[in-house]
């Protein structure tokens, strides 16, 4: 299940883009604009607008406007609209999904982090524009455990100018309070086509490529603990080693892992996510996908990797043909590790 954490409580940052005077002009329209059923609702918002990226704006803007988030403690607070089921592996179903998420939405008028992301993609879907869900790990103000570095959060990314651009429509539609768990509506631009060197402070993905960034950046939750991909959650993980999440080894080390499951028999009849092979598409020489090498007393799932390169950065981690962990791998280049 994909939980979403609640979102910064600041809402002004520096360095965000100037956005164009006339989206003014859309901010105002939108707020006269409704539908029971996302495909009215898209046909609605975008029938005035001119480019993608006036649509893209009409979208946003009318997300943030309408849709308030879930806190968590509310009573109406479910879980129908926070995964995917394991069956949706095909575009088809998974368009199916999103519009079955995205009705409910519209419906409550309220969702977590899965149900923003969903709804706005399903809008692009009907306006005509390219655009993707992300997933991966978001940490705010009320995010204060270092050792919950996992996927916990959805965003979206849209194709603009034969480019990807990043945004967060819940972080940009208000914030939730300390001291009574209430959501706040205020509006914040700053997640809007946020430039992907600024994206990346609070929003690591899953998939490398979404950084929008020619290098995998590591965050200093790493020094703590490995980066945990969403399927991490679905298994009976109890422990794992090394429990740091950057290595340090040289060429020629062959590096030990182990994981410890409290059932692993129950752990091989869960279905492996798809978006595994997402990632193998754009595998790097820089990766390595590491495979368990033996199984002791049916619990501890053993691991080991042998260092040849000097180059490679990341290991992943695989469980049940899942990435369920990323370590961040350091070379050390001294001179016996060059020879």
């Amino acid at each position: 299940m994909l939980f979403c954490i609640a979102f910064v409580l600041s809402s002004v940052f520096a360095g965000a883009q100037k956005l164009p005077s006339h989206f003014n002009h859309i901010d105002r329209e939108v707020q006269n604009i409704d539908a029971d059923s996302p495909e009215m609702l898209a046909y609605r918002l975008t029938s005035f607008c001119k480019t993608d990226l006036e649509k893209v704006r009409a979208i946003f803007r009318w997300i943030t406007e309408n849709i308030a988030y879930r806190v968590p403690g509310n009573s109406r607070n479910t879980s129908s609209d926070l995964f995917i089921p394991e069956e949706a592996d095909t575009t088809f179903e998974l368009r199916r999904v999103n519009e079955d998420i995205a009705k409910r939405v519209l419906k409550k008028r309220s969702a977590v982090c899965d149900g923003y992301a969903r709804l706005f993609k399903i809008l692009c879907d009907y306006a005509g524009v390219k655009s993707e869900i992300i997933s991966g790990y978001a940490k705010g103000n009320m995010y204060r455990n270092s050792t919950k570095f996992r996927s916990n959060h959805s965003w979206n990314a849209v194709f603009l100018d034969t480019a990807w651009h990043l945004l967060d429509v819940t972080w940009a539609s208000g914030h939730s309070t300390y001291s009574s768990n209430e959501f706040i509506k205020q509006y914040n631009d700053y997640y809007f086509l946020t430039p992907p060197e600024l994206f990346i402070k609070d929003h690591y993905p899953e998939d490398p490529y979404w950084t929008l960034m020619p290098g995998l950046p590591v965050p200093r939750e790493f020094n703590q603990t490995p980066f945990k991909h969403k399927s991490f959650s679905k298994y009976s993980i109890v422990s794992f080693k090394p429990s740091g999440g950057i290595i340090e080894a040289s060429v020629g080390d062959t590096i030990r892992l182990e994981l410890q499951v409290s059932d692993i028999y129950k752990d091989k009849g869960i279905a492996s996510d798809p978006f595994f092979d997402s990632l193998v598409l754009q595998r790097s020489a820089a990766w390595a996908f590491v495979n368990p090498v033996a199984v002791v007393q049916g619990r501890k799932i053993r691991y080991q990797y042998a260092v040849e390169s000097a180059d490679m950065e990341w290991l992943h981690i695989m469980y049940n043909d899942d990435i369920i962990m990323r370590y961040r791998l350091s070379i050390r280049k001294d001179e016996a590790a060059l020879k």
